[in-house]
């Protein structure tokens, strides 16, 4: 029997998880955290690599969608509401809520269980808070892993709200098959999104609390920056769409957007194309984590900190430091 984790194998598990059961799901996202946040637990390690391994060939069917925003626009009143819309049309629904660290604990600080505790009870969803742990980007560094277990375990979409944190918030877009940029009026500047540099990214922009004044006014400056774009003739055209998140006016367009960005992605062969970027990164990240270790950790040769002597010392300059750390990792 494969790896265990607790009084139950790693392979128990991810059927179970297969099966629909919430508690394998819940440990197997344990399993991420923990094994990402401890890379030098080689027993986590290799539970990890193991459940990984079993869920890759379940995985790829999942509508992967991103919300992303400034603070304050009602990212998780939006995810609610989405959440609600895609179980009236008889979709599973994984939510994956990635929030600032706790600065005592480490862990998920604002609790998006609880925010969205009207899906609590609902068997057809999953929601998840997941700490972001200092990780840049607005993302946790285990969400890809995460996102894995969801999808493997037969979810229709999942959903992945950042923590929203201005420029940084990019990320998401190469991780989601979908983003959508959720603006809302009053916030200071019509068009906050362009300081935080994510006009680039969204595939739908969603402009919440429609029901303020100023919302039309945000609705047509950010249609006439899109504009501005310099984008092929054939690209997709991104929806500006206005919602009142707290009453659920306008969430069934977006679903229906979502739908429709969905298929143009697949008939365009853009599907593919960002997955495989997508998976691209996840395989570079894994293999940096790996190189870092070693680089840290080997015994005999040159160590990192001695090379970093060296250069403070004027020894070696840093190419010259570089190089013979690769030598050294290389050689053994």
């Amino acid at each position: 029997m494969g790896g265990r984790t607790g009084a139950t194998s790693v392979a128990e598990l991810v059927e179970a998880a297969r099966g629909g059961s919430p508690r394998a799901v819940a440990r197997l996202v344990s399993l991420v955290e923990d094994g990402a946040s401890r890379p030098d637990r080689d027993d986590l390690a290799a539970r990890l690599r193991e459940a990984m391994a079993l869920l890759a060939p379940h995985t790829g069917r999942a509508h992967v969608v991103g919300l992303t925003g400034a603070p304050g626009v009602g990212k998780s009143t939006s995810t609610s509401a989405l959440v609600t819309e895609l179980r009236r049309l008889g979709r599973r629904v994984g939510v994956l809520a990635v929030d600032p660290s706790s600065p005592f604990s480490g862990g998920a600080l604002l609790g998006d269980r609880i925010r969205m505790g009207d899906h609590a009870t609902d068997a057809g969803v999953y929601i998840r808070s997941m700490a972001s742990r200092g990780h840049l980007g607005g993302l946790a560094w285990s969400t890809p892993q995460a996102l894995r277990v969801l999808d493997a375990a037969g979810f229709d979409v999942v959903l992945v709200e950042t923590v929203g944190v201005g420029q940084s918030e990019v990320e998401i877009a190469g991780l989601a098959d979908t983003t959508v940029v959720l603006l809302a009026p009053g916030m200071g500047d019509g068009i906050q999104a362009a300081k935080a540099g994510i006009l680039e990214v969204g595939d739908l922009y969603v402009v919440n609390k429609a029901d303020r004044d100023g919302a039309d006014q945000v609705r047509r400056e950010l249609r006439g920056m899109l504009n501005l774009a310099d984008r092929p003739a054939d690209a997709w055209k991104q929806p500006i769409l206005p919602t009142v998140a707290q009453t659920g006016e306008g969430v069934a367009a977006v679903a229906e957007q979502l739908d429709a960005h969905r298929a143009w992605l697949a008939d365009t062969g853009a599907l593919d194309r960002r997955r495989r970027r997508r998976a691209r990164a996840e395989v570079e990240a894994i293999a940096m984590t790996a190189l870092r270790r070693t680089w840290a950790g080997f015994a005999g040769g040159a160590s990192l900190d001695d090379l970093a002597d060296d250069v403070v010392a004027g020894r070696r300059d840093p190419y010259a430091a570089a190089d013979r750390l690769l030598d050294t990792t290389a050689n053994g």
